[in-house]
């Protein structure tokens, strides 16, 4: 048997034949990147190969790394937020429809099996975002955590690079917002409580779907939705502003459990809920269609023909107002049904009481300069 390595990662072909997915993992292939210049094939070339091999589990690779910069700025008119920060590249949990998997193509790694077993860390993020939010140029507006991959993913264990740019975040009284899928999120409520008093943080866990046997093929190192609900509770009940994304809306896979997920976050504290519709750019379109015929190779060409109606006919739409909630009759069915629930389950009454609430950006100081400042004041 012929083993092709991409990245370095010795990756076994009779996966991508047999139809066999890696043990843990999202994907079940490896693709090239857009910017590679070779295509790689998988082929047999005679060799007998224990059996046990197609069904071993791939370690993952955490990279640390000093980052160059840490706040990512953009001017999308469809996101609520300005910057962002993401402490790793690369994501454990696995998840086959995440729209950060290309962002692997530009260090020449596969936004397949590559982008779930190589984690690039940003050791320095902290010092890195203190540095910044000390300049005197520096504008304070909220900044959002998580918006590619998720900052509680299973290297945040270990490497405790999302609870240290917190600690910066707190002492500078910068506002954030929190994505994530993980439970690990309550582990920083020593830091999260005390900026939510200040009114200086949110966090939205998202749950597409309380199905645990679609969420395990679809995520497969999440934590299962049970658990990321109980975690809207635990924050909830310790005074931190927590809302749910219902993420991302696939058709006929997981738009059923829209008023399902939106009644359980509800019942567990969630003061806000938002959803987005799957997203498929790039080299993502490919690995979704093979995760499809994989594991609901009934549905999926039924699944394909509404996401090509949600999208123009094309299996991505990249345009600003709709690459997020999609085009068309089954757009707008969404957006009633989600609009509808809400209001039926009570989020309306919670996001009147919060329509005043955004987070506080007039707090924000330089920790040494209003330090000095205040021992200037107290000679007099």
């Amino acid at each position: 048997m012929a083993l092709r390595t991409l990245s370095g990662k010795h990756v076994d072909p009779s996966h991508e034949r047999a139809g066999v997915p890696y043990k843990g993992r999202g994907a079940a292939i490896n693709p090239e990147g857009r910017f590679e210049k070779v295509e790689r094939e998988a082929f047999d070339d005679g060799w007998s190969h224990d059996e046990s091999d197609d069904q071993r589990a791939l370690k993952t690779v955490v990279t640390e790394e000093k980052a160059a910069s840490i706040i990512s700025r953009n001017q999308s008119p469809d996101i609520p937020f300005t910057q962002s920060i993401n402490p790793y590249q690369g994501c454990e949990h696995g998840c086959i429809y995440c729209y950060a998997r290309p962002t692997h193509a530009y260090r020449n790694l596969s936004p397949g099996v590559d982008f779930e077993t190589r984690i690039f860390a940003k050791v320095n993020a902290a010092e890195l975002l203190r540095k910044e939010l000390s300049k005197p140029g520096y504008k304070c507006e909220v900044i959002s955590l998580g918006a590619n991959t998720d900052p509680y993913q299973p290297a945040e264990r270990k490497f405790n690079i999302t609870r240290s740019i917190l600690q910066v975040c707190a002492e500078f009284h910068q506002p954030l917002g929190i994505i994530t899928k993980n439970a690990l999120v309550e582990r920083d409520l020593d830091i999260l409580v005390p900026m939510a008093r200040k009114n200086l943080v949110n966090v939205f866990l998202s749950v597409n779907s309380l199905d645990h046997e679609i969420a395990r093929r679809l995520e497969p190192r999440c934590v299962a939705p049970a658990r990321r609900i109980e975690a809207i509770r635990t924050l909830a009940q310790a005074g931190v502003s927590v809302g749910v994304l219902v993420a991302p809306v696939i058709p006929f896979l997981t738009d059923d459990q829209i008023e399902a997920v939106l009644e359980a976050a509800h019942a567990a504290g969630a003061t806000q809920a938002s959803y987005v519709v799957m997203r498929l750019p790039y080299e993502v379109k490919t690995l979704f269609r093979d995760w499809l015929e994989r594991h609901y190779p009934l549905k999926a060409k039924h699944v394909m023909s509404r996401v090509h109606a949600l999208r123009g006919g094309r299996d991505n739409d990249p345009n600003f107002g709709s690459r997020m909630r999609g085009q068309g009759e089954f757009a707008e069915l969404l957006s009633k049904r989600f609009a509808i629930a809400k209001r039926r389950i009570g989020y309306e009454a919670r996001d009147r009481m919060l329509r005043n609430a955004t987070l506080d950006t007039s707090l924000f100081r330089v920790p040494m300069i209003a330090d000095a400042v205040a021992n200037q004041l107290s000679l007099f």
